[in-house]
């Protein structure tokens, strides 16, 4: 069965973006740092390099890794909007969950007004590979009964307020740790399965 992958990068005090949706605080290292971290991600997670971007990091042609269906709320997706790219990984199957975003926003991007946990349940039962969870976190506590496994790319940067990791009710949920990296730019990434 597929699984719902939320990957995603997250502050030491547990924020996905700025109050307004900012992810540019996020700290790379130096250009060799930089460079190093981004080939070892885009090679194994190629899929998750918008569109628009894969030619400039050399993936025009790059198959699919791990997804082949991209999951995000109107906030993440908004990101996209404002320069004008409507289809923002068109490589992949796109979901945006939203009850305000007009359904002929993009024909390449289907628009979910309303239960994403049927959703995903529905996706996981197609052939294919696993669906990305892109964003954001009020859409990440509603599908928490449905994450299989986490990606935190864990960044060394306190964000003071902003998008939570998850936000939804208190529901305790264990995870269990399956694997750790860490790079020269101090960015750990962790995997976690589902306990």
């Amino acid at each position: 069965m597929r699984k719902l992958v939320y990957y995603v990068a997250v502050t030491i005090d547990g924020y996905i973006a700025g109050p307004g949706g900012e992810f540019d605080f996020y700290p790379q290292g130096d250009e060799k740092q930089a460079a190093a971290y981004a080939e070892w991600t885009n090679a194994r997670y190629p899929e998750t390099v918008p569109t628009s971007m894969r030619a400039a990091h050399g993936l025009s042609d790059t198959p699919n890794q791990r997804f082949d269906t991209v999951l995000m709320g109107l906030g993440t997706y908004r990101l996209g909007l404002q320069p004008g790219f409507t289809s923002p990984y068109a490589h992949l199957r796109q979901y945006v969950v939203s009850s305000t975003l007009a359904p002929d926003t993009d024909p390449a991007v289907t628009v979910v007004g309303e239960d994403p946990l049927a959703l995903v349940r529905d996706l996981k039962q197609e052939e294919g590979q696993d669906i990305w969870l892109c964003g954001g976190g009020l859409l990440a506590g509603a599908l928490l009964p449905e994450i299989d496994e986490l990606i935190i790319k864990s960044y060394p940067v306190v964000a003071g307020t902003g998008i939570s990791v998850f936000d939804g009710e208190f529901n305790p949920t264990l995870f269990k740790m399956a694997d750790r990296t860490w790079f020269a730019n101090d960015v750990t990434i962790t995997w976690f399965a589902r306990r």
